[in-house]
């Protein structure tokens, strides 16, 4: 765990560019968790926050059409975690979760440990094991176009 003076992004920042500033560590290697819905399914994406969620990449990842990003509300009813702090692991409802294959060029990954400005970190493997996941490429570069989700239901 590791725990950091969490601001509020300013000027289009994310909570997550924030979280590997403090940490000192790459963006590629902190990941930010999404929540969509996949055919009406919610469905959480975990993606580097360097990036963005490919929302058609996470509909086929789980076997689905299409795919959108949730309401924040709805997101944080489904997860029990505020936006800015939602971790993939221990939700109040047990969602599909999807990890963005860059993860596994990692020794070790970081993402939220459910509060805004704490961090746990973990070897990839372990993520997925304790998350049930699959791993995909769901994410794309940031500045990406078309499809591509950010904002909305997410840390």
């Amino acid at each position: 765990m590791h725990a950091y003076d969490q601001q509020d992004p300013v000027g289009g920042g994310s909570y997550g560019n924030g979280a590997a500033a403090a940490l000192g560590v790459p963006p590629g290697q902190v990941f930010k968790t999404l929540i969509a819905t996949v055919d009406g399914s919610m469905t959480v994406a975990v993606v580097p926050v360097a990036g963005q969620l490919n929302l058609k990449a996470l509909a086929q990842a789980v076997g689905g059409k299409r795919s959108e990003m949730a309401e924040p509300a709805a997101a944080e009813r489904a997860t029990g975690y505020v936006t800015g702090g939602i971790s993939p692991i221990g939700q109040r409802k047990l969602l599909p979760v999807v990890i963005d294959s860059s993860a596994l060029d990692w020794p070790a990954v970081y993402c939220s440990a459910g509060q805004r400005g704490l961090q746990l970190q973990l070897a990839p493997a372990d993520l997925v094991r304790v998350t049930g996941a699959v791993v995909a490429p769901i994410a794309r570069p940031s500045g990406g176009a078309g499809g591509a989700g950010g904002g909305g239901g997410g840390s």
